[in-house]
């Protein structure tokens, strides 16, 4: 059997044959140009469902980083605190021992001073125990109010605890409770130092029973202000992950989106050269017809 070729199959099938190289070579410049494989779900249902993911994941851990970032800004804010609060304390404390020094027989004027400075300590001390961050006290657990003592060293805060979510399941305590740093009843420091201000210029004699106390609300201060430190490393350290594992979800993004630039170079100049040779031999297959004469 003999098929006839005719001029316009000839010419229909060379159209088509070029229409698909000038295609290919379109979609090799797009890519080239933008950088990217995918420019549309189309061109890779796998690789835009891969990707999506992976951005999903990506936003998760800068969150993360996120949350890392503002606890540490928490706890930063209260170890200086707590470096100021033991400076005060043991400011008082020199006092006190000065105080107690002179004895009985020292100055009711000098004593006075001592007690007067103590009261100033004290003070100072409880406008530490408000400080804020954010505007939030962060002494007063999760209490919606802003300030954790009154004038008085009253706790107006409550027994709540500021957590941060740093890791899938992971969350850090990011404050201080202030009954935990400062004490309660007898035992708090602001009471301590208030005692101490009284028998200044009443009754030396109960002076070594206030440095037992005010002792020990130090002790309290550097514990909680190592526990702090422990708590700050751990946040690093987890805030450290969160930004490792963006960058690992960037690397395995690129290779889903991201052309190979030398290959896809290649691959334009091959199905340049491709394009030219299918023009030439379209021109010389497809022969010149009667019409062509004619004009």
């Amino acid at each position: 059997m003999v098929i006839r070729v005719t001029e316009r199959s000839l010419s229909h099938n060379a159209m088509r044959g070029l229409q698909s190289n000038q295609a290919r070579l379109s979609q090799t410049e797009n890519q080239l140009t933008s950088g990217k494989l995918i420019s549309k779900p189309s061109d890779s249902p796998t690789g835009t469902m891969t990707a999506m993911l992976l951005r999903s994941d990506m936003r998760t851990q800068e969150q993360y980083s996120r949350n890392a970032s503002d606890g540490k800004n928490w706890l930063n804010t209260i170890d200086s605190t707590l470096g100021s609060v033991n400076d005060n304390a043991q400011r008082a404390r020199d006092l006190m021992l000065q105080g107690m020094s002179a004895g009985a027989g020292g100055s009711d004027t000098a004593r006075g001073a001592i007690a007067a400075e103590v009261d100033q300590i004290r003070d100072a001390m409880i406008g530490l125990a408000n400080t804020k961050y954010v505007d939030r006290p962060v002494f007063g657990g999760t209490t919606d109010g802003s300030a954790a003592y009154d004038k008085a060293g009253n706790y107006l805060g409550d027994s709540g605890s500021v957590n941060r979510t740093v890791a899938e399941g992971t969350k850090l305590r990011v404050d201080t409770n202030g009954e935990e740093v400062f004490g309660t009843g007898d035992n708090q420091i602001f009471k301590v130092l208030s005692d101490i201000s009284d028998h200044m210029k009443n009754d030396p004699s109960k002076l070594s029973d206030d440095l037992d106390r005010l002792d020990g609300a130090m002790n309290t201060i550097r514990t909680t202000q190592a526990s702090v430190g422990a708590r700050s490393n751990r946040i690093d350290a987890m805030q450290q992950t969160a930004n490792d594992r963006q960058l690992e979800l960037q690397g395995q993004l690129t290779e889903v989106e991201d052309i190979d630039l030398p290959k896809t170079i290649t691959d334009m100049t091959l199905q340049q050269t491709a394009y030219q040779a299918a023009l030439g031999a379209t021109a010389k297959v497809i022969q010149p017809s009667l019409m062509d004469f004619l004009r």
